[in-house]
Protein backbone atom coordinates (compact mmCIF):
# COMPACT_ATOMS: atom_id res chain seq x y z
CA UNK A 1 0.00 0.00 0.00
CA UNK A 2 1.25 3.42 -0.98
CA UNK A 3 0.61 6.21 1.49
CA UNK A 4 0.60 9.77 0.07
CA UNK A 5 1.28 12.64 2.44
CA UNK A 6 -0.03 16.06 1.27
CA UNK A 7 -0.08 19.46 2.90
CA UNK A 8 -3.50 21.16 2.86
CA UNK A 9 -2.55 24.23 0.74
CA UNK A 10 -0.74 22.12 -1.80
CA UNK A 11 -3.62 19.69 -2.05
CA UNK A 12 -6.02 22.59 -2.57
CA UNK A 13 -3.83 24.04 -5.31
CA UNK A 14 -3.57 20.68 -7.00
CA UNK A 15 -7.29 20.27 -6.83
CA UNK A 16 -7.87 23.69 -8.41
CA UNK A 17 -5.36 22.92 -11.16
CA UNK A 18 -7.13 19.69 -11.85
CA UNK A 19 -10.35 21.61 -12.25
CA UNK A 20 -8.83 24.04 -14.73
CA UNK A 21 -8.17 26.85 -12.30
CA UNK A 22 -5.01 28.93 -12.55
CA UNK A 23 -2.27 28.96 -9.98
CA UNK A 24 -3.41 32.40 -8.80
CA UNK A 25 -6.54 30.77 -7.37
CA UNK A 26 -8.79 32.73 -9.80
CA UNK A 27 -11.24 30.47 -11.66
CA UNK A 28 -10.62 30.92 -15.37
CA UNK A 29 -14.20 29.95 -16.29
CA UNK A 30 -15.96 32.53 -14.03
CA UNK A 31 -17.46 35.47 -15.94
CA UNK A 32 -17.84 39.00 -14.63
CA UNK A 33 -21.34 40.00 -13.47
CA UNK A 34 -23.66 41.53 -16.03
CA UNK A 35 -23.32 45.30 -15.95
CA UNK A 36 -26.45 47.53 -15.81
CA UNK A 37 -27.66 48.72 -19.18
CA UNK A 38 -30.71 50.80 -18.25
CA UNK A 39 -30.80 54.53 -18.94
CA UNK A 40 -32.77 57.36 -17.38
CA UNK A 41 -34.81 59.56 -19.65
CA UNK A 42 -36.35 63.00 -19.50
CA UNK A 43 -38.73 64.52 -22.01
CA UNK A 44 -40.88 67.59 -22.46
CA UNK A 45 -44.03 67.38 -24.54
CA UNK A 46 -46.77 69.81 -25.35
CA UNK A 47 -50.23 68.30 -25.44
CA UNK A 48 -52.37 68.84 -28.55
CA UNK A 49 -54.25 72.11 -28.51
CA UNK A 50 -57.81 71.81 -27.28
CA UNK A 51 -60.23 74.09 -29.09
CA UNK A 52 -63.45 74.47 -27.12
CA UNK A 53 -66.77 75.03 -28.85
CA UNK A 54 -68.01 78.57 -28.09
CA UNK A 55 -71.16 78.64 -26.00
CA UNK A 56 -74.11 80.81 -26.89
CA UNK A 57 -74.22 82.69 -23.59
CA UNK A 58 -75.91 86.08 -23.30
CA UNK A 59 -75.19 87.28 -26.81
CA UNK A 60 -76.65 90.71 -27.51
CA UNK A 61 -78.23 91.00 -24.07
CA UNK A 62 -77.40 93.48 -21.32
CA UNK A 63 -76.00 91.86 -18.21
CA UNK A 64 -77.29 93.29 -14.93
CA UNK A 65 -76.70 92.32 -11.33
CA UNK A 66 -77.87 93.31 -7.87
CA UNK A 67 -76.08 95.87 -5.75
CA UNK A 68 -75.28 93.28 -3.07
CA UNK A 69 -72.95 91.45 -5.47
CA UNK A 70 -70.86 94.58 -5.90
CA UNK A 71 -70.60 95.99 -2.36
CA UNK A 72 -69.99 94.97 1.24
CA UNK A 73 -71.83 96.58 4.15
CA UNK A 74 -69.31 98.18 6.49
CA UNK A 75 -69.43 96.81 10.01
CA UNK A 76 -70.84 93.45 8.92
CA UNK A 77 -67.53 91.74 8.25
CA UNK A 78 -66.68 88.25 9.43
CA UNK A 79 -64.05 87.95 12.16
CA UNK A 80 -61.48 85.17 12.51
CA UNK A 81 -60.68 83.83 15.96
CA UNK A 82 -57.94 81.28 16.59
CA UNK A 83 -56.41 79.14 19.28
CA UNK A 84 -53.86 76.38 19.91
CA UNK A 85 -55.26 73.08 21.13
CA UNK A 86 -54.60 69.38 21.61
CA UNK A 87 -56.31 66.52 19.79
CA UNK A 88 -56.24 63.24 21.69
CA UNK A 89 -57.17 59.62 20.92
CA UNK A 90 -55.23 59.31 17.66
CA UNK A 91 -54.06 55.71 18.12
CA UNK A 92 -50.37 56.24 17.43
CA UNK A 93 -50.69 58.71 14.53
CA UNK A 94 -50.00 61.81 16.63
CA UNK A 95 -46.97 64.07 16.92
CA UNK A 96 -43.55 62.91 18.00
CA UNK A 97 -42.85 62.94 21.74
CA UNK A 98 -40.79 66.12 21.81
CA UNK A 99 -43.49 68.07 19.98
CA UNK A 100 -46.29 67.49 22.48
CA UNK A 101 -44.57 66.80 25.79
CA UNK A 102 -44.45 70.38 27.08
CA UNK A 103 -47.88 71.37 25.83
CA UNK A 104 -49.48 68.27 27.31
CA UNK A 105 -47.80 69.02 30.63
CA UNK A 106 -49.37 72.50 30.60
CA UNK A 107 -52.80 70.99 29.87
CA UNK A 108 -52.45 68.61 32.79
CA UNK A 109 -51.30 71.41 35.12
CA UNK A 110 -54.39 73.42 34.15
CA UNK A 111 -56.44 70.49 35.46
CA UNK A 112 -54.39 70.22 38.70
CA UNK A 113 -52.52 67.13 37.51
CA UNK A 114 -48.75 67.18 38.10
CA UNK A 115 -46.64 64.73 36.10
CA UNK A 116 -42.99 64.98 35.15
CA UNK A 117 -42.81 65.88 31.46
CA UNK A 118 -40.01 63.35 30.90
CA UNK A 119 -42.39 60.56 31.80
CA UNK A 120 -44.86 61.51 29.09
CA UNK A 121 -44.57 59.58 25.82
CA UNK A 122 -47.76 60.65 24.05
CA UNK A 123 -48.05 59.35 20.51
CA UNK A 124 -51.82 59.59 20.67
CA UNK A 125 -52.05 63.39 20.79
CA UNK A 126 -51.26 66.20 18.33
CA UNK A 127 -50.82 69.95 18.58
CA UNK A 128 -53.35 71.67 16.33
CA UNK A 129 -54.38 75.12 15.20
CA UNK A 130 -58.05 75.83 15.85
CA UNK A 131 -59.93 78.45 13.82
CA UNK A 132 -63.50 79.68 13.65
CA UNK A 133 -65.37 82.49 11.92
CA UNK A 134 -67.38 84.82 14.13
CA UNK A 135 -70.29 86.49 12.38
CA UNK A 136 -71.32 90.05 13.31
CA UNK A 137 -74.11 90.30 15.85
CA UNK A 138 -73.74 86.70 17.04
CA UNK A 139 -75.01 86.13 20.58
CA UNK A 140 -73.54 84.06 23.45
CA UNK A 141 -74.44 80.39 23.37
CA UNK A 142 -74.53 80.19 19.57
CA UNK A 143 -72.84 77.10 18.13
CA UNK A 144 -70.32 77.67 15.32
CA UNK A 145 -68.19 75.40 13.13
CA UNK A 146 -64.52 74.94 13.94
CA UNK A 147 -61.56 74.09 11.66
CA UNK A 148 -58.65 72.06 13.00
CA UNK A 149 -55.24 71.53 11.37
CA UNK A 150 -52.01 69.96 12.58
CA UNK A 151 -48.98 72.05 13.51
CA UNK A 152 -46.51 69.21 14.09
CA UNK A 153 -45.63 65.96 12.38
CA UNK A 154 -48.85 64.05 13.13
CA UNK A 155 -49.81 61.57 10.43
CA UNK A 156 -53.58 61.82 10.84
CA UNK A 157 -56.34 63.37 12.97
CA UNK A 158 -58.69 60.50 12.17
CA UNK A 159 -60.68 59.44 15.25
CA UNK A 160 -59.28 62.29 17.39
CA UNK A 161 -61.10 64.51 19.86
CA UNK A 162 -60.24 68.18 20.38
CA UNK A 163 -59.75 69.04 24.04
CA UNK A 164 -61.27 72.21 25.50
CA UNK A 165 -59.70 75.17 23.65
CA UNK A 166 -60.17 78.92 23.95
CA UNK A 167 -60.47 80.98 20.75
CA UNK A 168 -59.16 84.55 20.83
CA UNK A 169 -58.84 87.59 18.57
CA UNK A 170 -55.68 89.59 17.87
CA UNK A 171 -56.04 91.45 21.18
CA UNK A 172 -56.09 88.22 23.20
CA UNK A 173 -59.74 88.48 24.22
CA UNK A 174 -61.59 85.15 24.41
CA UNK A 175 -64.70 85.09 22.20
CA UNK A 176 -65.50 81.39 21.97
CA UNK A 177 -64.51 77.94 23.17
CA UNK A 178 -64.21 74.75 21.15
CA UNK A 179 -63.98 70.99 21.60
CA UNK A 180 -65.35 67.69 20.35
CA UNK A 181 -64.75 64.90 17.81
CA UNK A 182 -62.82 65.84 14.67
CA UNK A 183 -64.19 64.84 11.26
CA UNK A 184 -61.36 64.65 8.71
CA UNK A 185 -63.51 63.75 5.70
CA UNK A 186 -61.13 60.98 4.62
CA UNK A 187 -59.15 58.04 5.95
CA UNK A 188 -55.66 56.60 6.11
CA UNK A 189 -54.66 52.97 6.57
CA UNK A 190 -50.99 52.10 6.99
CA UNK A 191 -49.03 48.89 7.34
CA UNK A 192 -45.36 48.01 7.65
CA UNK A 193 -44.51 48.70 4.01
CA UNK A 194 -47.65 50.11 2.41
CA UNK A 195 -50.31 52.73 3.07
CA UNK A 196 -53.44 54.11 1.49
CA UNK A 197 -54.95 57.55 2.02
CA UNK A 198 -58.03 59.34 0.75
CA UNK A 199 -58.31 63.12 0.97
CA UNK A 200 -56.38 65.18 3.50
CA UNK A 201 -56.37 63.63 6.98
CA UNK A 202 -54.36 66.29 8.82
CA UNK A 203 -57.14 68.88 8.53
CA UNK A 204 -60.61 68.41 9.94
CA UNK A 205 -63.86 70.08 10.92
CA UNK A 206 -65.96 70.04 14.08
CA UNK A 207 -69.50 70.91 13.05
CA UNK A 208 -71.03 72.96 15.83
CA UNK A 209 -67.94 72.34 17.95
CA UNK A 210 -67.52 75.96 18.97
CA UNK A 211 -69.59 77.94 21.46
CA UNK A 212 -69.76 81.74 21.45
CA UNK A 213 -68.96 83.12 24.91
CA UNK A 214 -69.62 86.83 24.37
CA UNK A 215 -71.63 88.94 21.95
CA UNK A 216 -69.88 90.68 19.09
CA UNK A 217 -71.21 94.25 18.91
CA UNK A 218 -72.40 95.31 15.49
CA UNK A 219 -74.11 98.52 14.42
CA UNK A 220 -75.72 98.72 11.00
CA UNK A 221 -76.34 102.47 11.08
CA UNK A 222 -73.68 104.90 12.27
CA UNK A 223 -74.32 107.66 14.79
CA UNK A 224 -74.75 110.10 11.89
CA UNK A 225 -77.59 108.05 10.40
CA UNK A 226 -75.51 106.59 7.54
CA UNK A 227 -74.96 103.11 6.17
CA UNK A 228 -71.62 102.70 4.37
CA UNK A 229 -71.44 100.46 1.29
CA UNK A 230 -67.86 99.62 0.24
CA UNK A 231 -67.18 98.41 -3.30
CA UNK A 232 -65.48 95.03 -3.46
CA UNK A 233 -61.93 94.90 -4.79
CA UNK A 234 -62.83 93.17 -8.07
CA UNK A 235 -65.70 95.64 -8.70
CA UNK A 236 -63.98 98.80 -7.52
CA UNK A 237 -64.38 101.40 -10.26
CA UNK A 238 -65.75 104.91 -10.55
CA UNK A 239 -68.33 103.72 -13.06
CA UNK A 240 -69.83 101.23 -10.63
CA UNK A 241 -69.79 103.85 -7.90
CA UNK A 242 -71.77 106.31 -10.03
CA UNK A 243 -74.20 103.69 -11.35
CA UNK A 244 -75.08 102.39 -7.89
CA UNK A 245 -75.53 105.93 -6.57
CA UNK A 246 -77.86 106.84 -9.43
CA UNK A 247 -79.87 103.62 -9.04
CA UNK A 248 -80.44 104.26 -5.33
CA UNK A 249 -81.37 107.92 -5.83
CA UNK A 250 -83.92 106.88 -8.45
CA UNK A 251 -85.85 104.98 -5.77
CA UNK A 252 -84.91 107.09 -2.73
CA UNK A 253 -84.10 110.64 -3.88
CA UNK A 254 -80.92 112.11 -2.37
CA UNK A 255 -80.41 109.03 -0.18
CA UNK A 256 -77.09 107.92 -1.71
CA UNK A 257 -73.89 109.92 -2.02
CA UNK A 258 -70.50 108.92 -3.42
CA UNK A 259 -67.71 109.41 -0.90
CA UNK A 260 -64.57 111.31 -1.82
CA UNK A 261 -62.43 108.16 -1.59
CA UNK A 262 -64.07 106.86 -4.78
CA UNK A 263 -64.79 103.48 -3.20
CA UNK A 264 -67.63 104.10 -0.74
CA UNK A 265 -71.33 104.94 -1.02
CA UNK A 266 -72.96 106.78 1.86
CA UNK A 267 -76.55 105.63 2.25
CA UNK A 268 -78.61 108.00 4.39
CA UNK A 269 -81.38 106.48 6.52
CA UNK A 270 -84.59 108.57 6.70
CA UNK A 271 -84.90 110.18 10.12
CA UNK A 272 -88.55 109.17 10.43
CA UNK A 273 -87.81 105.52 9.66
CA UNK A 274 -88.15 103.34 12.79
CA UNK A 275 -85.09 101.37 13.86
CA UNK A 276 -86.90 98.07 13.31
CA UNK A 277 -87.21 98.91 9.60
CA UNK A 278 -83.52 99.65 9.01
CA UNK A 279 -82.76 96.12 7.82
CA UNK A 280 -85.67 96.11 5.39
CA UNK A 281 -84.57 99.50 4.05
CA UNK A 282 -81.03 98.22 3.42
CA UNK A 283 -82.35 95.03 1.82
CA UNK A 284 -84.43 97.04 -0.66
CA UNK A 285 -81.29 98.94 -1.69
CA UNK A 286 -79.15 95.81 -2.06
CA UNK A 287 -81.79 94.21 -4.32
CA UNK A 288 -81.65 97.01 -6.90
CA UNK A 289 -80.50 95.94 -10.37
CA UNK A 290 -77.59 97.80 -12.00
CA UNK A 291 -75.46 97.24 -15.08
CA UNK A 292 -71.87 96.76 -13.86
CA UNK A 293 -69.09 98.33 -15.83
CA UNK A 294 -66.69 96.13 -17.80
CA UNK A 295 -63.55 95.59 -15.76
CA UNK A 296 -60.39 95.61 -17.94
CA UNK A 297 -58.57 93.03 -15.85
CA UNK A 298 -56.27 90.18 -16.85
CA UNK A 299 -55.68 87.80 -13.94
CA UNK A 300 -52.81 85.35 -14.36
CA UNK A 301 -51.47 82.57 -12.17
CA UNK A 302 -47.95 81.51 -13.12
CA UNK A 303 -48.05 78.47 -10.80
CA UNK A 304 -51.02 76.84 -12.53
CA UNK A 305 -50.95 78.58 -15.91
CA UNK A 306 -54.47 80.00 -15.46
CA UNK A 307 -55.48 83.13 -17.41
CA UNK A 308 -58.74 85.03 -16.88
CA UNK A 309 -59.74 88.09 -18.93
CA UNK A 310 -62.49 90.61 -18.40
CA UNK A 311 -64.78 92.03 -21.04
CA UNK A 312 -63.03 95.41 -21.08
CA UNK A 313 -59.66 94.11 -22.31
CA UNK A 314 -58.32 95.75 -25.49
CA UNK A 315 -55.25 95.20 -27.67
CA UNK A 316 -53.21 97.61 -29.75
CA UNK A 317 -51.49 96.39 -32.89
CA UNK A 318 -47.88 95.23 -32.67
CA UNK A 319 -45.48 92.39 -33.43
CA UNK A 320 -44.49 89.48 -31.21
CA UNK A 321 -41.88 86.71 -31.39
CA UNK A 322 -41.41 84.13 -28.66
CA UNK A 323 -38.36 81.87 -28.62
CA UNK A 324 -39.16 78.95 -26.39
CA UNK A 325 -36.22 77.25 -24.68
CA UNK A 326 -36.61 73.70 -23.35
CA UNK A 327 -33.84 72.01 -21.37
CA UNK A 328 -34.11 68.36 -20.34
CA UNK A 329 -31.54 66.69 -18.09
CA UNK A 330 -31.41 62.98 -17.31
CA UNK A 331 -29.05 61.49 -14.72
CA UNK A 332 -28.36 57.75 -15.07
CA UNK A 333 -25.36 56.72 -12.94
CA UNK A 334 -24.03 53.21 -13.66
CA UNK A 335 -22.52 50.87 -11.11
CA UNK A 336 -19.61 48.76 -12.37
CA UNK A 337 -19.32 45.43 -10.53
CA UNK A 338 -15.91 43.64 -10.84
CA UNK A 339 -15.66 39.95 -11.54
CA UNK A 340 -15.25 37.34 -8.83
CA UNK A 341 -11.75 36.97 -7.35
CA UNK A 342 -10.51 39.82 -9.58
CA UNK A 343 -9.52 42.03 -6.68
CA UNK A 344 -11.34 45.03 -8.15
CA UNK A 345 -13.70 47.42 -6.37
CA UNK A 346 -17.27 48.46 -7.15
CA UNK A 347 -17.46 51.88 -8.79
CA UNK A 348 -20.31 54.20 -9.70
CA UNK A 349 -19.81 56.10 -12.94
CA UNK A 350 -21.91 59.24 -13.54
CA UNK A 351 -23.87 59.41 -16.79
CA UNK A 352 -25.74 62.57 -17.81
CA UNK A 353 -27.99 63.13 -20.79
CA UNK A 354 -28.58 66.78 -21.71
CA UNK A 355 -30.94 68.01 -24.40
CA UNK A 356 -31.55 71.67 -25.23
CA UNK A 357 -34.25 72.66 -27.69
CA UNK A 358 -34.85 76.28 -28.70
CA UNK A 359 -37.82 77.44 -30.68
CA UNK A 360 -37.32 79.20 -34.00
CA UNK A 361 -40.53 81.19 -34.30
CA UNK A 362 -40.96 84.03 -36.73
CA UNK A 363 -42.13 87.52 -35.81
CA UNK A 364 -45.94 87.58 -35.77
CA UNK A 365 -47.94 90.70 -36.43
CA UNK A 366 -50.74 91.16 -33.92
CA UNK A 367 -53.67 93.32 -35.06
CA UNK A 368 -55.64 95.50 -32.73
CA UNK A 369 -58.69 94.10 -30.91
CA UNK A 370 -61.57 96.04 -29.35
CA UNK A 371 -63.84 93.22 -28.14
CA UNK A 372 -63.21 90.18 -26.01
CA UNK A 373 -63.96 87.86 -28.96
CA UNK A 374 -61.35 89.64 -31.09
CA UNK A 375 -58.81 89.52 -28.27
CA UNK A 376 -59.27 85.74 -27.93
CA UNK A 377 -58.96 85.22 -31.69
CA UNK A 378 -55.79 87.31 -31.91
CA UNK A 379 -54.08 85.55 -29.01
CA UNK A 380 -55.05 82.10 -30.30
CA UNK A 381 -53.26 82.88 -33.58
CA UNK A 382 -49.97 82.84 -31.65
CA UNK A 383 -50.49 79.13 -30.93
CA UNK A 384 -48.63 79.21 -27.63
CA UNK A 385 -49.21 77.29 -24.42
CA UNK A 386 -50.89 79.06 -21.49
CA UNK A 387 -47.58 79.47 -19.67
CA UNK A 388 -45.97 81.07 -22.72
CA UNK A 389 -49.04 83.23 -23.17
CA UNK A 390 -48.59 84.55 -19.64
CA UNK A 391 -45.11 85.77 -20.58
CA UNK A 392 -46.50 87.36 -23.74
CA UNK A 393 -49.26 89.16 -21.85
CA UNK A 394 -46.79 90.55 -19.32
CA UNK A 395 -44.51 91.77 -22.11
CA UNK A 396 -47.46 93.32 -23.98
CA UNK A 397 -48.49 95.08 -20.80
CA UNK A 398 -44.99 96.54 -20.41
CA UNK A 399 -44.98 97.64 -24.05
CA UNK A 400 -48.39 99.29 -23.78
CA UNK A 401 -50.07 96.90 -26.25
CA UNK A 402 -52.33 95.36 -23.60
CA UNK A 403 -54.90 97.94 -22.50
CA UNK A 404 -55.86 96.31 -19.21
CA UNK A 405 -54.67 95.93 -15.65
CA UNK A 406 -52.65 92.75 -15.05
CA UNK A 407 -53.19 91.13 -11.68
CA UNK A 408 -51.03 88.24 -10.52
CA UNK A 409 -52.24 85.54 -8.17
Amino acid sequence: MRIQHCLAPLCLAGSLVAQGVGVGLVPSGVEAPTQPSTRSSASYEVAPRYTPVPARGALGRTITTTVETLVDVRGQEENLITGIGVVSGLGGSGDSVNMTRQLLENVLLANNVRIDAQQLTPKNVAIVSVEATLLPGVQPGRRIDVRVSTLGDAKSLQGGVLLFTELRDVTGKVWATAGGPVNVGGFMAQGASASVQKNQVTVGMITGGGKVERALPSELVSEHGLIYLDLRAAQSSYSNLVRITEAVNTIYPKAAEAATDGRTIKLRVPSDLPKAAHVAYLESVLRLEVEPSAQPYVVINERTGAIVMGDGVRLRSGAIALGGLTVTIAESPETSQPGAFSGGTTQTNPRTGLNVQEGNNALVKVPGAVTLDEVVEVLNVLGTTPRDLIQILEAMNQAGLLLAEVRRM
